[in-house]
């Protein structure tokens, strides 16, 4: 009985969004259509409909404004995280504080991270990402602000506001996953998961090149009331403009839903359960190879992230400008990389070749190419040298965004939060036995 009821009800529910769509496109329409007069020639124009006179339709497909908002959020998310990564040189010098000190300062973030990315998932199988991914922006918003603040309190401050900032950004990745599953066909979402990751990538620019120049000027708080600023900004907009499934739009067209509809196999929903069936997905050899995948990804770019512009200024002794100049160009070109990586993932799909054979396909070249560029890292002896190889490192990394991020989707789904949640603690893990290692051994 419950079946059928939840049936029937769909089944309204889908009939009175159709009609409200209509309505809304009719009230478009008449208030937003324009008369303009060039030349002796009168057309109307107007956006978001057909024009009634010769007009000029300008419209915008609600998926690409869902990706584009996603893209912004995890630019936001990442600049965030680098913000410390240069902030802690002038704090380091102003507090005293030691080089193994500073590896366990940058791996806090971590220590929240591990234990949201499962509890993450989780709730965003269940409640859906729009709100999962809006209260964790504000959270972690939050955080930033009182970066600082904690910093010059003590240090089990400091450690405890990175933590908990790591705690409301572990949503994020595991929303971006489910939401672009919803709003994307699938032979359009590698080229989406790329833009979003790009948006990822170029958080790591734009807070490498902000923030010296923001120190330097207003002071140490200046690059974190700007970001907590930009999230505040964000989160209110998102939640006016999205909503989890192209079924709930108000704003999207009838034509661009049915494009959406019939490039998916299957459209995941959120669960009813209570709990997920962990033991069923711990089961499954797929679900180990992308946990196994994620957890050495994650060991070499958290080490990249963390430490690139210490590892400028103390091997080759440049200042804290030109290490972020230096850290800041592999950044922008994973970003471009990405992005290709799931253009050419979405055209060998389209041209037949089978989604596993691709899948894998650019997964290995997102593990060989940084391990071989990695290994000549250790012959440069200049940082125009460096800065190249690790270029090279970074951009042939981001194909594993085509790879086992994507295959989250491909095997699992309905459950693709939590299997993205387990396989990113797994990978946080990682990256904080790297971060800190790395901060004992070399410097």
């Amino acid at each position: 009985l419950r079946k059928a009821k939840l049936g029937f009800e769909s089944k309204i529910s889908t009939k009175k969004l159709e009609w409200k769509r209509g309505r809304i496109e009719e009230w478009r329409k008449k208030q937003w259509s324009v008369k303009c007069t060039a030349e002796g020639i009168d057309g109307g124009m107007f956006v978001g409909g057909r024009g009634r006179e010769n007009g000029i339709v300008v419209s915008i497909p609600e998926r690409y404004k869902v990706v584009l908002l996603l893209a912004c959020v995890m630019c936001l998310c990442n600049a965030d995280r680098v913000v410390m990564s240069v902030a802690i040189v002038p704090l380091a010098a102003k507090h005293g504080w030691s080089s193994s000190f500073l590896g366990i300062v940058q791996s806090s973030f971590l220590w929240g991270y591990i234990f949201s990315s499962v509890i993450g998932g989780a709730l965003v199988d269940r409640y859906g990402g729009k709100r999962v991914l809006a209260w964790g922006v504000l959270l972690w918003s939050l955080a930033t602000l009182l970066t600082p603040l904690a910093a010059n309190h003590s240090t089990m401050a400091l450690l405890a506001i990175r933590a908990f900032f790591g705690l409301a950004e572990g949503v994020a990745l595991p929303s971006m996953s489910t939401l672009l599953s919803r709003w994307f066909p699938n032979n359009e979402r590698a080229t989406a998961f790329g833009i979003s990751m790009a948006g990822f990538h170029i958080g790591n620019v734009i807070g490498l090149l902000i923030t010296p120049i923001m120190l330097s000027t207003i002071g140490i708080f200046g690059p974190f009331i700007l970001f907590t600023s930009i999230g505040l900004l964000w989160a209110m907009t998102w939640s006016y403009q999205v909503t989890d499934d192209p079924l709930e739009s108000n704003f999207i067209s009838r034509s661009e839903l049915r494009l959406i509809q019939s490039g998916k196999t299957a459209s995941p929903k959120k669960s009813n359960n209570k709990f997920p069936p962990l033991g069923l997905i711990l089961s499954k050899l797929p679900s180990w190879a992308i946990i196994f995948a994620n957890a050495t990804n994650n060991w070499g770019y958290f080490v990249l992230l963390s430490w690139m512009p210490v590892y400028f200024k103390s091997v080759y002794n440049v200042n804290l400008k030109q290490a972020a100049w230096f850290s800041a160009v592999p950044w922008a070109t994973m970003a471009i990389s990405g992005y290709l990586a799931g253009t050419a993932s979405d055209f060998l799909i389209n041209a037949g070749y089978q989604t596993t054979f691709v899948r894998k396909f650019m997964q290995t070249i997102g593990f060989i190419g940084p391990a071989m560029t990695l290994i000549c890292l250790n012959y440069a002896n200049t940082p125009t040298m460096a800065a190249t190889l690790l270029t090279a490192a970074l951009s042939l990394s981001s194909f594993s965004q085509a790879g086992f991020m994507l295959n989250i989707q491909d095997i699992a789904p309905q459950y693709a939060g939590i299997l993205h949640g387990i396989s990113n603690s797994a990978g946080t893990l990682a990256a904080i036995i790297s971060t800190i290692g790395t901060g004992d051994q070399v410097f």
